[in-house]
């Protein structure tokens, strides 16, 4: 696979960093001395240490109990992210009433040997680990005379159950979605796939947050050497928190500089599911409902998911829609700047003199006056966005609508502008993808600033650098333009069009190992004995 980009978008993870007097500077928070030591087999001492690790931390629960009446224990978690009831019927009861004892005098009969009625215990025998393991939602157990401790998996807390998903509303297809828990994200995917095949490897990022990274693929369908980059990528990845997928997204692109995402996010379990199915990977982020899907291509970018559970006439239909509105959503205020200010000779008189005579009283050219409208379309849905949702979508619509009017009778802008203004508006909506739009909505106006100096010319030249970068991209060695660009015949049926699915006989050839994903052509298509 291709990594020449990896060590360009992997500058800023070491494990350190050198501070200007030439001093190397460890990553992370300082943490103290006694993490290091093992665990004394003194009681006295595993309280001072304890208490010392957990200094002025109001939410660690530490609680006395009596193991036997020559053993005492302790008992340390992190109240608000463990389940209270596991504690307290599988750990608490049977340490009180005696039932948790040794079954004989040998010193080495371990705690997780007994009638503690917890399914994942782990001993540890360093402070490190035990920290750890409380930080990560599990029950800390020591005991006078054991120079070791155990760790029960009790990880509860309140947390956001599965609903909708609010960023991918559909009218036909599942309503589930993904939630901040990374194990019930990975339960809603076993549903989808239940295969053993669906691999899951578990990893751990951020020095301060640890926060649980798992790489999902289809073992036989997803290429070994494109996960085996995925997965060095990860391993490279050393910084101080992960809170969100978009972290890991940064930093393990192809194309760091480039406008265009390379990878696409999803809080539906269906579109994660059929990614994989494709022979892509999953990245998955305790503490967000979004994974990460790579390789992508440009046309995924395009697709929703109703693409692929409508009728492929309704699908290809507004598919083409889309595509339109694309173009316009990228190219309209810049061709009418073009057109009005340098190729008037292109319009119908009628038209060309409708427009002149609003434009009459404008004190600016067609690109101010562009630039200002645009600039306050985007203001005002950035604002309709951080407003509460009661009065976010009032006000932006309002605000369009009011400050339009406004604008129009003031004299400063005209009615066509505020036109394609609100049809460029109209169609940025329709693309699908919440990161590909915002990178057309970026590139609209260098776009706009090439008509304004060079008309029809500009737009031209805007187009040709847009396409030389695309065809140079990649997404985890993946074309960006893939199907297209190069072209593959194979591909071209999820493009432009969707053919029905009992002619999508094979996957992608360009992200899977295993090209068959159906047996054959279920009625009888000549293209199907070829392959196509």
């Amino acid at each position: 696979m291709a990594d020449k980009s990896s060590s360009g978008s992997n500058k800023s993870k070491a494990s350190g960093s050198v501070s200007n007097h030439g001093q190397y500077v460890p990553l992370g928070l300082p943490s103290p001395p006694i993490l290091k030591q093992p665990i004394s087999a003194v009681h006295s001492n595993q309280i001072q240490a304890l208490k010392e690790i957990f200094s002025d931390c109001s939410d660690v629960v530490f609680r006395n109990v009596m193991i036997s009446p020559e053993t005492q224990g302790l008992l340390v978690y992190v109240e608000g992210i463990v389940n209270s009831s596991d504690i307290q019927e599988h750990m608490l009861r049977p340490l009180i009433h005696g039932l948790v004892q040794q079954r004989s005098d040998e010193p080495d009969v371990p705690i997780d040997d007994t009638r503690i009625e917890l399914t994942q215990v782990k001993r540890v025998k360093t402070w490190d680990a035990a920290t750890e393991g409380v930080l990560a939602s599990s029950a800390l157990l020591v005991m006078d005379g054991k120079s070791e401790a155990w760790l029960f998996n009790v990880k509860g807390g309140v947390r956001r159950g599965v609903e909708e998903p609010q960023t991918e509303s559909v009218i036909r297809g599942p309503r589930e979605g993904f939630t901040e828990t990374l194990r019930m994200n990975t339960a809603l995917l076993r549903f989808k796939l239940k295969t053993p095949a669906l691999k899951m490897v578990s990893m751990t990022l951020g020095t301060d947050t640890k926060t649980d990274v798992v790489l999902i693929y289809l073992e036989g369908v997803a290429d070994p050497k494109m996960i085996q980059d995925a997965k060095k990528r990860l391993e490279k990845i050393e910084i101080d928190g992960i809170l969100e997928s978009g972290y890991i997204e940064e930093l393990i692109e192809d194309h760091p500089y480039s406008p265009f995402p390379q990878m696409h996010y999803s809080e539906r379990p269906d579109t994660v599911a059929g990614n994989l199915l494709e022979g892509r990977f999953s990245i998955m982020v305790d503490g967000t409902p979004f994974a990460l899907i790579a390789p992508v291509t440009m046309w995924q970018m395009l697709q929703a998911s109703e693409d692929y559970y409508e009728r492929f006439f309704i699908s290809n239909l507004i598919r083409w829609i889309r595509f339109l509105f694309v173009a316009i959503a990228l190219f309209l205020p810049a061709l009418y700047i073009a057109i009005t200010t340098f190729h008037q000779d292109m319009l119908p008189t009628t038209l060309i003199l409708s427009i002149a005579g609003a434009r009459e009283a404008i004190p600016f050219p067609a690109l101010i006056e562009a630039l200002i409208m645009e600039l306050s379309f985007e203001a005002l849905r950035e604002a309709g966005v951080r407003l509460p949702k009661t009065v976010g979508q009032a006000v932006s619509i309002l605000g369009a609508l009011v400050i339009g009017q406004a604008a129009v009778q003031a004299g400063i802008v005209s009615a066509p502008m505020v036109i394609i203004v609100s049809m460029t508006g109209i169609a940025s909506f329709t693309i699908p993808r919440f990161n590909f739009a915002i990178t057309v909505r970026l590139l609209r106006f260098p776009i706009m600033l090439l008509a304004g100096m060079l008309g029809l010319y500009g737009i031209v030249i805007g187009l040709v650098l847009i396409s030389v970068h695309l065809t140079q991209m990649t997404s985890f060695g993946v074309p960006y333009l893939s199907g297209v660009s190069p072209y593959s015949k194979k591909d071209t049926k999820d493009i432009l069009v969707r053919v029905p699915w009992w002619k999508m006989i094979n996957r992608p050839s360009t992200v899977h190992r295993d090209r068959k994903r159906m047996t054959r052509d279920i009625n009888g298509s000549p293209e199907a004995e070829e392959g196509w």
